[in-house]
């Protein structure tokens, strides 16, 4: 399957509630070995917005934001700055050059099937004392996930969108989490939240969803417009009926799964 394309611009379109659960993860990280100047990871980065509250927290740090898309990493280097900085890698195979104190990582490993097998790599490259935290959308079973399986499986589209973008299985529950992260001999911290987003403006889960679970659909698409253009069609008038707009707003109900772990 070809890797979904990237619209950084769509992706920050909704970055306040986007990076809302950085900044509760970013809560929950304790002292760093090397404090205070650590040596950190932000692991899919992205468009390197969360990346530079980082280096707000630790602006003695040096920091890499690491991403597998050209266009996110062009985005992100308006973030760049003397002791951050940013670099093409796959968290598929990602491997530490360093010790790190921190290795953190905000909504990405769900798009990497098999992320928890790769724990034992990253941890090993803690020092003493160090810290691999990270967020994941646990809305896999919400509306507008099951609907846009439901619909990519649909006798129009399944020929072409057969397991396009299916991402279920990527995600342990947090027990898994928790049992993976102590079994490796970490003190772990594993919670989960569910936040009652509010968007605004006309389709606007349609909107989110653009910049992030849609993007291997339009990916696979974008060659066919009238097709694309279709499929959005049908997916928007499911999402009216899963996510009606109230008096103050459309009430969107995300999930997400936090970890805190620290190397002993």
């Amino acid at each position: 399957m070809t890797a979904p394309h990237w619209d950084p611009q769509q992706y920050l379109r909704h970055a306040d509630h986007r990076t809302r659960p950085f900044h509760d993860l970013l809560a929950r990280i304790g002292e760093l070995p090397g404090d205070p100047a650590p040596r950190v990871a932000d692991l899919g980065c992205g468009a390197g917005n969360v990346t530079a509250l980082l280096a707000d927290r630790w602006p003695q740090a040096r920091i890499t934001g690491y991403d597998n898309s050209p266009d996110m990493l062009a985005r992100a280097a308006v973030h760049v700055r003397p002791l951050l900085d940013f670099a093409v890698a796959d968290a598929a195979t990602w491997e530490p050059p360093e010790p790190y104190g921190l290795i953190v990582s905000n909504a990405l490993l769900q798009w990497v099937p098999g992320h928890a097998d790769r724990f034992p790599v990253w941890l090993d490259a803690l020092a003493p004392g160090g810290t691999f935290a990270f967020q994941v959308p646990g809305n896999f079973t919400a509306p507008s996930h099951t609907l846009l399986a439901a619909l990519r499986e649909s006798p129009r589209w399944r020929s072409r969108l057969h397991g396009v973008g299916e991402r279920t299985a990527a995600v342990l529950d947090p027990v898994g989490y928790l049992t993976r992260l102590r079994t490796l001999g970490c003190e772990a911290d594993v919670w989960e939240t569910t936040y009652l987003q509010t968007l605004q403006g006309e389709d606007p889960v349609l909107d989110w969803v653009k910049g992030t679970a849609l993007r291997p659909v339009l990916t696979a698409l974008a060659a066919d417009p009238q097709a694309r253009d279709a499929f959005l069609a049908e997916y928007r008038d499911l999402l009216r009926t899963a996510y009606p707009t109230g008096p103050h707003g459309t009430v969107f109900p995300f999930r997400r799964i936090f970890a805190v772990a620290r190397r002993a």
